[in-house]
């Protein structure tokens, strides 16, 4: 088995680390780690990882099925009240009047002439619950004051054409900034320039964390925990308040996939 490092996710507050795992030319998994120094995050990507690789898949137990109801028996009927002798029979003036039931009263109130009620105020919405994240918005249209931002970070760091292409080729797979396409990978681009620092070697620079690679490993680590699509919805709202990974921007994914790794391996089987 061969392990492979490298650095995803640098800034002021830490480093992200992502280890893959292969055999041949078999992906057996990966892992990310974070830690305020790089080698601090590899290593626990590592451990991370080899705790990954030694579970094995579980099926999952059955639903218990719930049992036929049981046959409810009415209870017996009661023995007809014997009457009373005629001697211990109240006269009329004597008979207590019977309580009338607070329902009945409304109603004979209601059934009474009276003065005519003012019409009933139209009844208010109630007020709002706490929102939930809404979709993001959609990509603007002009991308002009983030390529501007991105030829002021490429002065500040000291790097030409070259040295750009070289970065851009390590990253996403082409030489060119005119074929970053999505505004998601432009914004990861100018976030990864804001990081490095001046003087940085664009041949080792961390690369930028891709939305597509994220959502990628979010659905492989949702089917090794074995979960569908309801139990991740409710692990996302009770942990980040979200109802769909689409709501969630990079960071916030990263932050995700790295508290599903967690609860895979606690749910590995002990020794």
């Amino acid at each position: 088995m061969q392990l492979h490092s490298r650095l995803v996710h640098a800034d002021t507050s830490g480093r992200v680390v992502e280890v893959t795992a292969r055999e041949g030319d078999q992906l057996l998994g990966s892992a990310l780690g974070e830690a305020a120094g790089a080698e601090e995050a590899e290593e626990r990507a590592i451990s991370r990882l080899l705790q990954r690789l030694e579970l094995s898949p579980v099926a999952p137990p059955p639903l218990p099925v719930a049992p036929p109801p049981l046959p409810v028996t009415p209870p017996p009927p009661l023995p007809p009240r014997p009457d009373r002798p005629a001697a211990a029979q109240p006269t009329a003036a004597e008979e207590p009047a019977a309580a009338v039931p607070a329902t009945d009263a409304a109603a004979i109130a209601a059934s009474q002439p009276g003065p005519p009620s003012a019409p009933a105020a139209p009844a208010t919405p109630p007020a709002a619950t706490a929102a939930t994240p809404s979709e993001p918005p959609a990509d603007p249209d002009d991308w002009s004051a983030e390529l501007a931002q991105i030829e002021l970070q490429l002065r500040r760091i000291g790097w030409g054409r070259d040295g750009e292409s070289a970065f851009l080729l390590r990253a996403f797979g082409h030489a060119s900034r005119g074929r970053l396409t999505t505004y998601a990978d432009l914004t990861a681009y100018l976030r990864t320039l804001e990081g490095l620092a001046a003087g940085a070697d664009p041949s080792d620079a961390p690369i930028p964390l891709r939305r597509c690679d994220l959502l990628a490993q979010c659905q492989q680590l949702l089917e090794q925990l074995g979960w569908g699509n309801d139990q991740g919805r409710r692990f996302l709202e009770e942990h980040l308040g979200a109802a769909s990974r689409q709501q969630l921007n990079d960071a916030q994914l990263l932050q995700f996939n790295m508290l599903l790794e967690t609860e895979l391996i606690s749910a590995a089987p002990s020794g």
